[in-house]
Formats: C-alpha cells, structure tokens, sequence
C-alpha cells in the first residue's frame, strides 16, 4: 500500500514537514480511504495519524557563539602586512621630521594623507619627494640610529696584555 500521497495531504494540513506524519499500523485501511482535508483533521484529533517531534537543534534557540566577521580568524593576506610595515615606517620617520622643525603641521597632515593613500612606496621615495619641495629642506637632517656598539672583548684583551707586562 502506498501511502505517499495521503502524507503529502497530511503535511500539507497539520502544516508540518512529510518525515514528521505517523501513521498507525493498525488503521491504515481508514487512512487508504481518507479523500478530504477534513478526513485527515478527524483522523488527528482521534489519534490516527500523530506528528513526530522535532530532531536536531531547534530554529527558535538562538546560537550562543556568534560568528560574525570578525570573530572568523583567517591567514592576513601578504599585501597587507607589506602595507602595514611602509606605513608605520613612513609614519615614524614623519613624527620625527616634525619633532625636529623640519616640517609644519600642515604639510605633515597632507604627507600622512598621502601615506594612508599609498602615496609612497618607501622611504627612499618619501625622501626623494620632500627634496623636490621647495619649502623643504633635509640635507642637515641626520638620523638617529640605534647605540653605537661597545666592544667588551677588545677592552679586556688590552687589559690582559697589561697585566702579563
């Protein structure tokens, strides 16, 4: 006996899923004969026909962990770590124009601008467009590099060679 249609006609009553409309074994004769959308309302509310519970997580519980975008971790994209590092550099380098006089807030904002826009590709390029500038002038700028480096075995050397004369 098959009954595919008569659960097609049930799910479309009870307003729920195929796989969730139970027939009992017993009464399937009657089911057979069900034509009408009434016949199958009667059927159950006698108990015929009875509907499944819900499997799996239900729609109406709201997912506890979010997954918004900014919660989904990928890999940065190589381009974008090239742009980060010119970007401090070059910012760097204008605080310490700036700190020295070299340049006026106006321009400074304007450069920051440019920098944020990939106006430059380096430093080098930075530089190359500031001595174009008239109003600019970095020939007496000398930049501040890193401590100079003590040689801590020369000097015991020349100590030793002391003490053995």
């Amino acid at each position: 006996m098959n009954l595919l249609r008569k659960k097609q006609l049930a799910a479309k009553v009870l307003k729920v899923g195929k796989k969730r409309i139970h027939f009992s074994n017993e009464n399937l004769a009657e089911i057979k004969e069900a034509i009408t959308k009434q016949d199958i309302k009667d059927m159950h509310s006698e108990g015929i026909i009875t509907i499944k519970p819900i499997k799996g997580r239900k729609k109406i519980k709201k997912r506890k962990t979010k997954r918004g975008p900014g919660k989904i971790k990928k890999k940065v994209k190589h381009r974008k770590q090239i742009y980060v590092k010119i970007t401090r550099k070059l910012r760097e380098y204008l605080k310490y124009l700036k700190k020295q006089g070299i340049i006026d807030n106006e321009l400074f904002l304007e450069l920051r601008r440019k920098i944020r826009m990939r106006g430059f590709r380096s430093k080098a390029h930075l530089k190359e467009y500031l001595n174009g500038l008239e109003e600019v002038n970095l020939n007496p700028v000398v930049e501040v590099k890193s401590k100079p480096k003590i040689k801590k075995k020369v000097v015991k050397k020349e100590k030793i060679k002391e003490a053995k004369k």
